[in-house]
This record gives structure tokens, C-alpha cells and sequence, in this order.
């Protein structure tokens, strides 16, 4: 189910993982857009729409499907770029505490008597902030993505717990709370899907159509192999880590204004659901591979799969099981496809060379 060809030299290039693979061009065009990972999980995603439809009481309800959208929209917009994050090979896992601690600025802010608009703009620079420091200590320092955004995932929310304690901040301008919650007329759909849309238009054709974008694969594939021919590595790294924590606090934001609270435990442990959602979507986790399309599918299945399950009266725990076990069986599926993959060119070449040596 993939149009990917795994390297099939006894050693992977320096600086490159074994497992990441080039995208096999020689496929025909059909082959490549619709035998992938990506379409694979958009068909799973159709496939359990219809199920839970016609099987699972009020699924197909405009109002299940717009409580469906307000809770995916900030697991859909930090999965943007997380996407381009793990694509370089790395990961950022402060993201859920970076909510948070933009949360709790624009509920001390507020509370301060700030104009709230300005306590928007003041998180978001807190988001920008946040994104550059793990990109300094990473890509200037040079320590371990995972070992540095543990480590800020707990200085982060321990600034935001910091800050307001255990208390919550509640009183906000009631025309940002309902914009936060405002649908198109009686489609269900919410006003907040459309700074989504631009977001994910921005995205996608900055990874697929211009020249950063392919500098991020080119990461993903073989950093030192990508520095050779011109692409500025650090510096690539360094603005998607910007770039994560500004719409993580940009997410954060609308996650207050939703909830009309402002706490310093907002969104914990989202930061595994994203993780989740863009692996499921297809995106390699040895960097490499990966199409936004996949990943907003992904976040869309668990987000449907748990809405119907949730109708269904099956519990959180079940839930979080079967989660956990479409993951899994994402990865070694991935895994399993690329070995078989590598066997079957061995063996062609086996054979391609017992036909010269016969002929010889």
C-alpha cells in the first residue's frame, strides 16, 4: 500500500535512518496517487463514517458532526506542523503544554484588565518564544529533540501551573467565547474550521510545492546528504519549531475561548493524540515520508471513531485501547510492508543475477 522504494544497500548513507525510503517515481501516476498510505487511510476513514451512519444511533446528526470538528480542531491544527516536524526526523512533544501556558497568558492578561486582543497577540509571541528555544537548544546546541521538548513539556506546564495555580479564569468577553463556538447556519459545520482550511492550504503547498518543502524531506531522508547539496538544515529545523509552538499557542487560544476557561492543566496529554493522529496518517517516524492529506485523515479517524464509540456507550477505556491498537498496527503494518518490500527486491536481483551468470 505504498509507492515508496526502501534503500536496499547493505548500509544506509550516513546520517540516515535504515528504515526511511524515497519515493518510488517509476510507479505510473495513477499507482502513486491512490496506492499509497495516505488514500488507504482516507478509505478507512470513509469506510467508518458510513458504519457508524447507519449503525450508531444520532451519528449522523449535524450537531454530533459539529461536536466532532470543535474537539479535532486543535489536534487538526498543531498536526500541520507536526507533520513537517517529523518529516525532518525530529519531534516536538511540548506542544499540549505550549496550549497551556498560552492558555493561562491570555486568562492572567485578561484578568489584568488587558484588552484581550492584545493578550491574543502577547501568547502568540509566548508561542513563538516557546518554538525557539527548542529549536536553539536542538539545532544550535545539538541535543535530542525528544530529550529537549520533555524537558520543556514540563518547564512549560509548569509555568502555566505556575502561574494561575489551581485556579481558572472564566470571564471572558462573551463575542470571542461564541465566535470560538459559532457554526454556518444550520450546516453544524463551525466558523473556526476556516483558519483551519488557510492554515492547511499554507502547509500543504509550503511542503509540496516549493523549495523549503522539499529541503524538509530531503532532512528527513539524510540530513548530511541534504546539507551537501544546499539545503540550510539548522536553520529548517529551527523555523518549524517556530512554527509549531506558534499555532500550538495559537490552538491554545481557541481551546480557552471554547471552553471559556483559562486553567494551567489545559489540553494535558493532547500532545499524544497529535503524535498519533500524523503517524496514522502515514508519516514515517524515521522522517522522510509523509503528505498532509494522510495526516488530516487521520486526526478526522480517531475523531470519529471515538464519537461513535462514545454514542455507542462503549467506555473511555476501550476507546483508548482500540486507539492505541489502530496505531500500533499502523506502524508494524509500515514496518512489515517495507521488509517485505526489501525481500522481494533481494530476491529479484537473485534471480537477475543467476540469469547473467547462466547466460554467461
Amino acid at each position: 500500500m505504498s509507492d515508496t522504494t526502501t534503500l536496499t544497500s547493505p548500509a544506509a548513507p550516513a546520517g540516515q535512518a535504515p528504515g526511511r525510503s524515497y519515493r518510488n517515481y517509476g510507479s505510473s501516476l495513477f499507482r502513486r496517487i491512490f496506492v499509497t498510505r495516505e488514500m488507504a487511510v482516507i478509505a478507512l476513514l470513509a469506510i467508518v463514517i458510513i458504519v457508524a451512519s447507519v449503525s450508531v444511533k444520532n451519528f449522523a446528526s449535524p450537531i454530533t458532526f459539529s461536536y466532532l470538528l470543535l474537539d479535532t480542531t486543535p489536534i487538526l491544527l498543531i498536526a500541520l506542523p507536526m507533520t513537517l516536524v517529523i518529516i525532518t526526523g525530529e519531534i516536538d512533544l511540548s506542544v499540549a503544554s505550549m496550549m497551556g501556558l498560552s492558555s493561562v497568558t491570555v486568562g492572567t492578561l485578561t484578568q489584568a484588565g488587558w484588552p484581550i486582543e492584545v493578550a491574543f497577540v502577547v501568547a502568540l509571541v509566548v508561542g513563538v518564544i516557546g518554538g525557539a528555544l527548542n529549536g536553539f537548544l536542538i539545532t544550535v546546541v545539538g541535543l535530542p529533540s525528544l530529550a529537549v521538548t520533555i524537558g520543556t513539556l514540563a518547564l512549560y506546564r509548569g509555568l502555566a501551573v505556575g502561574l494561575l495555580g489551581t485556579t481558572a479564569v472564566t470571564d471572558f468577553p462573551k463575542f470571542w467565547t461564541d465566535i470560538a463556538k459559532a457554526k454556518f447556519a444550520a450546516t453544524g459545520i463551525p466558523v473556526v474550521i476556516v483558519p483551519f482550511i488557510i492554515l492547511a492550504v499554507v502547509f500543504a503547498v509550503l511542503l509540496h510545492f516549493t523549495s523549503f518543502g522539499r529541503g524538509i524531506f530531503a532532512i528527513g531522508l539524510s540530513s548530511e546528504a541534504a546539507a551537501f547539496s544546499g539545503v540550510h538544515v539548522e536553520r529548517t529545523k529551527f523555523i518549524l519549531f517556530m512554527l509549531t509552538g506558534v499555532v500550538s499557542a495559537f490552538a491554545g487560544i481557541y481551546y480557552t475561548l471554547r471552553f471559556g476557561s483559562a486553567r494551567g492543566d489545559n489540553a494535558t496529554g493532547l500532545e499524544l493524540s497529535v503524535i498519533a493522529a500524523v503517524l496514522l496518517g502515514g508519516v514515517s517516524i524515521f522522517g522522510g515520508r509523509g503528505a498532509l492529506h494522510g495526516v488530516i485523515a487521520g486526526v478526522l479517524l480517531i475523531g470519529v471513531l471515538g464519537s461513535a464509540l462514545r454514542l455507542a456507550n462503549v467506555s473511555s477505556d476501550v476507546i483508548n485501547i482500540i486507539t492505541g491498537a489502530l496505531l500500533v498496527l499502523s506502524v508494524v503494518s509500515t514496518s512489515f510492508l517495507a521488509w517485505a518490500r526489501k525481500r522481494r527486491q533481494r530476491r529479484g536481483g537473485t534471480k537477475k543475477t543467476a540469469v547473467s551468470a547462466t547466460a554467461g
